[in-house]
């Protein structure tokens, strides 16, 4: 979609959702944006059929975040993967990479849920950009993937962080709740990637995940030593 002046829009389940679900009038401000992470301010102007037509009032700056983080997390039980998409959204990650790990113990990942959560999500926060949801793999699979990018792993029970340089881009691996298995820790060693501290307490591997993204989105000259 190109930011135009005045536009038609068709899409049923957006019109259903702007009809039936929000209500929305003539006259009612919405900002849309479009692949290109560009976005607009527009005004409904008319409602017809299937269709709304809405008119451009305002070119706006894009909103999406600074750096590229990968969120690599271990997949979890029930909604908790829901929470964790929608959270590490709205705080800045840019990628989503679900692990299978040797101690995950969830094994289907609903890659359509997926991207409808984050892009709610993202339509909540303000964003201009709409994350990538990848394909389940393993974490040696993932570490492949990611060998240009700097990555980090989740350790609870650090104390400290230690300032650095930002990096264009970061990733992050947080375990599952039965934690990282020998081998995934001596690939970890072999590979010497630093750990990135999420305090002294013991974290449910949800709240590790929004953790991790929260320090990497906002804080992402934080690092812990080895």
């Amino acid at each position: 979609m190109k930011i135009e002046k005045d536009f038609w829009i068709h899409d049923k389940t957006l019109v259903h959702q702007w009809t039936k679900v929000l209500r929305f009038k003539p006259d009612r401000k919405i900002v849309l944006f479009n692949d290109n992470q560009e976005q607009a301010l527009y005004k409904i102007a008319d409602f017809r059929g299937q269709g709304i037509r809405v008119v451009r009032l305002e070119i706006l700056d894009p909103a999406s975040p600074r750096q590229d983080v990968y969120l690599c997390f271990s997949l979890l039980k029930k909604d908790k993967n829901d929470w964790v998409l929608q959270k590490a959204t709205e705080l800045g990650v840019t990628q989503f990479i679900p692990l299978m790990c040797d101690r995950t113990e969830k094994v289907g990942f609903n890659e359509e849920r997926a991207r409808r959560i984050v892009t709610e999500a993202t339509e909540q926060c303000g964003r201009t950009d709409i994350p990538v949801i990848h394909e389940p793999q393993s974490v040696e699979s993932a570490l492949k993937d990611l060998k240009n990018v700097k990555v980090l792993i989740a350790e609870q029970g650090a104390l400290h962080l230690l300032s650095t340089n930002p990096q264009p881009q970061q990733a992050v691996l947080v375990g599952p709740e039965g934690g990282w298995s020998d081998a995934e820790k001596q690939i970890f060693m072999d590979k010497k990637l630093d750990k990135l501290a999420l305090g002294q307490f013991t974290l449910r591997a949800e709240t590790a995940a929004i953790t991790a993204a929260a320090l990497l989105g906002h804080y992402s000259s934080a690092e812990s030593l080895r």
